[in-house]
């Protein structure tokens, strides 16, 4: 390719940008990775082809003066977060293209420290930061020699680029749903206040309310984020308002503890009560019985999102701004409608 009256070799981002198609998408598309259509794998190939494109001169495009890896930097290693955040971001960077070096801070900011030092000496191309919970978290500072995108924990600067899940749209397709199912004595149980995630989904959930011209029975209720929390609030409340309907639950482990006390109570879910929970963390939502309904964050789409950008940025693309938030969606099953 010949700009300026000089040359310099095709990259990976020419073949993307003439096929109009992802960074991402045309690594995959020409290393013959599977999960890729048929019609985007031949519109890479042709553009390629067009463009001169080698496979030396895509190695040349990714790695010439890199090193072909990127930091992810958690403080949520343990948590059911951080995994398919991470399985995401790995799909995207595609086999053997992008080394990934993970790092867990565990929460403590001197040891984050040493961690970003520890892989700036590396010459990392790019860093992935992911929190363990949707508040804000520090910015690593604008100083950074490489392009930093945050997942899921969004940074408190808003010149950085950061991902996280739109909890408030979350928490209006719980109640939607509910709504569709014929409920209109619904309640809300929710862990710690202080969360955004918590206000965010209350937030979501009375708009949606609103909108059908109703309001929750009782206060919503916030404590833990707990099964156990779920059985106590899901004890007092039914106490209370005997003709409760349906519930939103703000995690599954709190839906997970009102499915035990409506079971203990003798309440048919869904027959008499309806559950809604939050995470769709599948290993407890399938094994609920009935199975859970639940709001999944999408959280390896976010992944995935998240190490496009980087892969954008390192080819030479300017990183946008300001905080994005992804789409959730509603995942159906047996606590709000019978299986037949």
């Amino acid at each position: 390719m010949t700009t300026n009256g000089s040359t310099r070799a095709v990259t990976l981002g020419d073949v993307a940008r003439r096929a109009k198609v992802s960074i991402a998408t045309a690594s995959k598309a020409l290393n013959g990775r599977e999960d890729v259509a048929d019609a985007t794998r031949r519109r890479v190939l042709l553009a390629a082809d067009e463009l001169s494109f080698t496979p030396n001169a895509m190695a040349r495009g990714l790695v010439a003066g890199r090193t072909g890896t990127v930091g992810l930097l958690t403080s949520d290693l343990e948590g059911r977060f951080m995994l398919p955040i991470l399985m995401g971001a790995e799909d995207a960077f595609g086999a053997g293209q992008v080394n990934v070096f993970l790092c867990d801070a565990r929460g403590d900011a001197i040891r984050e420290q040493h961690h970003l030092r520890a892989l700036l000496s590396r010459r990392v191309d790019g860093i992935i930061v992911v929190g363990r919970q949707t508040d804000p978290r520090p910015s690593l500072g604008p100083d950074i020699p490489v392009p930093v995108v945050y997942a899921y924990s969004p940074s408190d600067d808003p010149r950085d680029l950061s991902l996280t899940p739109d909890n408030r749209a979350g928490g209006r397709l719980a109640v939607e749903h509910l709504i569709a199912c014929g409920r209109t004595r619904i309640a809300h149980i929710s862990g710690d206040p202080t969360y955004a995630a918590a206000q965010d989904r209350l937030q979501g959930a009375r708009e949606g309310l609103a909108a059908a011209g109703l309001s929750f029975v009782g206060e919503p209720m916030f404590s833990e984020w707990t099964e156990n929390w779920g059985r106590n609030a899901a004890a007092m409340l039914l106490a209370k308002h005997p003709d409760i309907d349906g519930v939103f639950a703000a995690s599954d482990q709190i839906a997970r503890g009102v499915l035990d006390t409506a079971r203990d109570l003798g309440r048919s879910v869904p027959g008499d009560l309806a559950v809604v929970g939050y995470d769709n963390w599948e290993i407890l939502a399938t094994n609920s019985r009935p199975e859970l309904t639940t709001v999944d964050a999408n959280l390896q789409h976010l992944g995935r999102v998240a190490a496009q950008r980087v892969f954008e940025a390192i080819d030479g693309a300017r990183l946008e701004s300001g905080t994005t938030q992804l789409p959730v969606r509603l995942i159906i099953r047996g606590s709000t409608i019978a299986r037949r």
